[in-house]
């Protein structure tokens, strides 16, 4: 009887310590929901921004990578596309340039125009109540369209290299000599496609007294290379996890005739 109970007694034990441990995930799921913009230390202004745009709750990224970006440090962060990664790099810089409002004042280097313009509007909705101006540099487009986006001094531009750097060489009256912010985003993606003669350019042109974000999925020899060259003391954050698909992106499978592959 005794050695039943004792039994008993032993299960329930490890049955309730079973029920506690799965209690706890909870908890600290709670805990992240709670977590706001503001809480990151973003302003009423652009925290006001981001509930128009119906984001109620920081992503993983985010909450990683503001506060960071809020101190003044370079970054680099490992996160995919569909994380949320444009709100972490785009918040502090428009916090930023509220606080000390100029012209070219960022550049964010993207691999291609689709993300480009992608970045364009989330910066200028983001933006709109503070009167941001963009202009989206990228090849495939008019370049004297460009060269007077250009010359009405943007506040950020979005641009691939290739293209940024021809405006570099040939319009008048163009430099980004004053620039405070400098984003490479899916930086593998902009080393794979062979831009790193650009991007070296580029580099030399621009101040060594400034910010930089560097967002890769991958760590690449390359990334890596591209980190040292231009990041200083950068706060690594990484949210990604390998052969992890992002929680939000919706994934299908169609079946298609062979006659049509």
């Amino acid at each position: 009887m005794t050695m039943d109970s004792d039994t008993n007694n032993s299960d329930n034990k490890e049955s309730g310590s079973e029920e506690e441990q799965q209690e706890e995930p909870k908890i600290e799921e709670n805990v992240e929901e709670t977590v706001t913009f503001k809480d990151l230390g973003i302003v009423d202004v652009l925290c006001e921004a981001c509930a128009e745009l119906k984001w109620k709750n920081p992503s993983k990224i985010q909450k990683e990578a503001i506060p960071v970006a809020l101190q003044g440090k370079d970054i680099i962060g490992l996160a995919e596309t569909g994380s949320g990664k444009t709100g972490a790099f785009a918040l502090p810089i428009l916090q930023s340039l509220l606080e000390n409002p100029q012209r070219y004042f960022a550049l964010i280097l993207t691999p291609t125009r689709e993300l480009a313009f992608q970045i364009s509007e989330q910066f200028e909705a983001l933006g709109a109540s503070i009167g941001v101006k963009c202009a989206v540099i990228v090849g495939g487009m008019d370049m004297v369209a460009q060269a007077l986006a250009l010359s009405k001094k943007p506040h950020i531009i979005i641009a691939t290299p290739g293209r940024l750097v021809d405006h570099l060489q040939n319009t008048k009256g163009f430099n980004l000599k004053a620039l405070k912010y400098l984003v490479m985003d899916e930086a593998d993606r902009i080393l794979n496609m062979d831009f790193e003669v650009e991007v070296d350019k580029i580099l030399r042109v621009i101040p060594r007294e400034r910010r930089t974000y560097l967002f890769s999925a991958t760590m690449t020899k390359k990334v890596q290379k591209l980190q040292r060259a231009s990041l200083q003391d950068p706060v690594k954050v990484e949210v990604s996890t390998k052969y992890q698909t992002v929680e939000k992106l919706q994934q299908y499978y169609v079946f298609i005739p062979v006659k049509y592959k």
